[in-house]
Order: structure tokens, then sequence, then C-alpha cells
């Protein structure tokens, strides 16, 4: 299915110029075509969703960047508990970590690899939300590695998210002026989305 991401703008590479009045177009997983909304619109139709050579459109108040980089992945999902909104009158609702995760381990709840791999998707939907597109590991608990690749983030040791290329990945997060993320897209699926 084809959509076409109506924004702003588009800046293809991280901190690099901005492209006014650009969109791009999503094919699968792959970025079909990058380029003025007008052209776009133009080569790839729209109308009903679904309808061949048609592409639906997504409208946002943003503009479409590679997203950001977490070098921090590991510790963020491994030495940090994201606890539970069920838990927030015994814990909180921010991450726990040193002396307050190791309290936790000692209770007699524990860390059991159930647990771990619960903390790290609430981690991960929060990565999601702040248009985290990349994340560096490795991760060494198979609950914390299982939930990364489920959420379809890719893990990279390299300085950053990929720039944005015509047949490359459809991965992109999308910012609204005061830098929040509106959605995060990762490998032409919709991730995230702010209400």
């Amino acid at each position: 299915m084809l959509t076409l991401h109506r924004v702003r703008g588009v800046r293809a590479v991280p901190d690099g110029p901005l492209a006014p009045g650009h969109a791009v177009v999503v094919d699968g997983t792959r970025l079909a075509a990058i380029g003025p909304y007008e052209e776009l619109a133009a080569a790839y139709g729209t109308g009903a969703a679904g309808a061949p050579g048609r592409a639906r459109v997504r409208e946002w108040d943003g503009i479409v960047t590679p997203g950001r980089h977490e070098p921090d992945g590991a510790a963020l999902l491994e030495a940090a508990y994201h606890p539970d909104p069920r838990e927030a009158d015994a814990l909180g609702s921010e991450p726990l970590t040193g002396e307050a995760l190791a309290a936790l381990g000692r209770s007699a709840a524990g860390m059991p690899e159930s647990r771990w791999g619960a903390s790290a998707r609430r981690g991960l939907q929060r990565l999601l939300a702040a248009g985290t597109t990349s994340l560096t590991g490795p991760f060494t608990r198979p609950a914390v590695r299982t939930a990364v690749r489920r959420s379809g983030l890719p893990e990279r040791p390299g300085p950053g998210p990929r720039p944005l290329t015509v047949g490359g990945p459809a991965t992109f997060a999308i910012i609204a002026d005061d830098g929040t993320a509106l959605a995060t897209v990762v490998a032409g699926r919709l991730v995230h989305r702010r209400h």
C-alpha cells in the first residue's frame, strides 16, 4: 500500500537543510519517493485507500526527519526498570535505576525475565514516542533482546540514523515545531502517533 506523508518539509539528513513543501511516499517498507508534494500527488495520485496506484494521504503539521538515534539503548532498557502504570503509586512513573532498581530486584517479586521484557516494552514505547528510529545495544537479556527485535527498531553501533533516500528503509520521525514527535514510522509501519 502506498502512503503519501504530507508535511511542511523534509530534512533527509539529521541537522541537514530543510526542503520546504516536500513530502515522502512510502511503498511497503521502503521510501518510494521524496520531493515536492504537488509532484508526488500528481505522480502517485490520491484517493481511496487501497485503490490501485492510489496513495493514501496522511497530513502532519511537522517535518519528516530520519529521527533520533539512542546511543544509550542498552542502559535505558537493561539497567533501568520502566514501571507499569499500575505500579505508579508504589514506584512512581519514571524509570528506576541504581539503588531503587537494586531494591526492586531484592523484593519478593524480584526481576524475572518476563518482568524485564515488560519493562523493555514500556521503555521502547517511550523511545518511539520521542521519535527514536535506531538505538545502540548490545542487549544481553533475552527478554529485552526479544522486545527490541519485535519493536522493529534497528540496532546500530554507529553515530545515528541513516539519511532518508529513495529506495531506502521507510524509517523516519515526524517532528513538530516544539521538537516533539508527532509520529514515528519504522520499516513503513506507523509505530507511534501522538494523540
